[in-house]
């Protein structure tokens, strides 16, 4: 069976500044959650670090 090749067109009425900050804000909402967990893994380390230095300079 031959492979049907797909073309797609959009029109976009919108500015480039426009289309750009709504894309921005769609993949700022996809990804909000792993953004959250990686903050969370960096302060938690931060956290442990910190603790672990303040046992050594004891």
């Amino acid at each position: 069976m031959q492979k049907r090749e797909l073309n797609y067109r959009i029109h976009n009425p919108n500015s480039a500044a426009a289309t750009a900050d709504y894309i921005l804000k769609i993949l700022i909402d996809a990804n909000s959650e792993k953004v959250e967990k990686a903050i969370q893994a960096a302060a938690d380390q931060v956290d442990r670090e910190m603790e672990c230095e303040e046992k050594h300079s004891t």
